[in-house]
């Protein structure tokens, strides 16, 4: 790579294209500079401008707010379903029936497949086909991510299973390094089956230009580096095992939880729904003593991280919306007490047994010290 001072774009990019498309399914896929950019120029294709609505939800990675914002759209926020964290088709159709004007009806919903597990797609792509809105899915967290789709779904009649992020119009990935399948930097994916969509992300990645210095839309500049492009197709090799090992990883969790007697109301682990495969981008729990917890993990040796303390309907920068607290209360809940546990592919059984062991402590200590009061 170095001898070949391609370091933008060129053939390695190419080749990483087509190996990724084939992996999930899609003739269209375009390399760019991150999965922030993916869903920028994905909402760009589809012609969103200032003044559209966009509707997604509000707990989730700053990125999928912020690029709606970014060309003047208006982004709506629906809650989540406290179960998987992902958006509510119970909530977003009840969004949609009370719009009366055409004006006020969203022009494209963003779904977010958030730790790793798909959005209730088949609900979703109805209610969206029903009032003609487009989908740009964010599958930052979920590249290889399935959902099985029961038969009175669009194949009359017989199963299927779709991939995350090849069922709305344009899906969005992201190879940021603590992604299932991460670069060594930044770097995002637009795939797509839309012919015409494929090709305006191709243009608008490039300032918009077909041929060097000739600009037919307006467009960015994010490209994916030769450099990360070769990482990844080595590494892309490897995606199915790496998924299968953080999926045996989750299933050692809720063995070791259950075994230690730890349950809720003390936590609640994550739910994969029937049907979805779920690939543990993150295992997050939750719990009413999220921030004493995490404090004792730390003091433990035990790495943690909170995603996301802060829902966006609730930031500073988007106060101007007019959102309240409670506005959106699970999403404001899980915000408050979910915890993400290490479940990288290479944790061992003595790893995990230490964590659950540590949580254990924490609540049998703490059941004790209020006895003792």
């Amino acid at each position: 790579m170095l001898e070949s001072q391609a370091f933008i774009l060129g053939p390695v990019v190419e080749a990483f294209e087509r190996e990724v498309a084939a992996f999930l399914g899609v003739p269209h896929a375009i390399g760019v500079a991150s999965g922030t950019d993916a869903l920028l120029l994905s909402l760009m294709a589809l012609g969103v401008e200032a003044g559209d609505r966009v509707v997604t939800v509000s707990y989730t990675f700053f990125s999928t707010g912020g690029s709606i914002s970014r060309l003047g759209a208006a982004p709506v926020f629906i809650d989540i379903d406290p179960r998987t964290y992902n958006i509510d088709p119970n909530r977003l159709e009840d969004y949609l029936r009370k719009i009366r004007r055409k004006e006020e009806r969203p022009k494209v919903l963003i779904p977010v497949h958030l730790f790793g597990q798909m959005a209730d797609m088949q609900a979703t792509m109805e209610l969206c086909r029903w009032y003609g809105i487009r989908v740009v899915e964010d599958a930052a967290q979920a590249i290889g991510a399935r959902q099985e789709i029961s038969s009175n779904s669009r194949s009359g009649g017989s199963k299927e299973e779709w991939m995350a992020g090849t069922v709305g119009d344009l899906g969005c990935f992201s190879f940021y390094p603590s992604k299932n399948l991460g670069g060594f930097g930044d770097g995002g994916l637009v795939v797509t089956r839309d012919n015409e969509l494929a090709e305006k992300v191709h243009l608008l990645r490039v300032h918009g230009a077909k041929s060097k210095y000739h600009h037919r839309l307006i467009g960015i500049n994010s490209r994916l580096d030769a450099l990360q492009a070769a990482v990844l197709r080595v590494k892309l090799k490897y995606l199915d095992r790496w998924i299968e090992a953080r999926r045996r990883n989750a299933n050692r969790y809720r063995t070791l939880f259950e075994e230690s007697g730890l349950r809720p109301p003390s936590i609640f682990l994550p739910r994969t729904k029937k049907g979805h495969y779920h690939i543990f981008n993150q295992f997050v729990i939750r719990t009413n003593r999220r921030d004493a917890l995490r404090e004792h993990l730390t003091r433990e040796g035990i790495g943690s991280e909170i995603y996301y303390p802060v829902p966006l309907h609730l930031q500073e920068c988007y106060r101007d919306l007019g959102y309240q607290q409670g506005d959106l209360p699970e999403s404001e809940r899980a915000a408050q007490e979910t915890v993400a546990l290490p479940i990288y592919p290479e944790l061992t059984l003595g790893q995990q047994w230490k964590v659950v062991q540590a949580i254990k402590d924490f609540y049998t200590v703490n059941r004790r010290d209020r006895r003792e009061r």
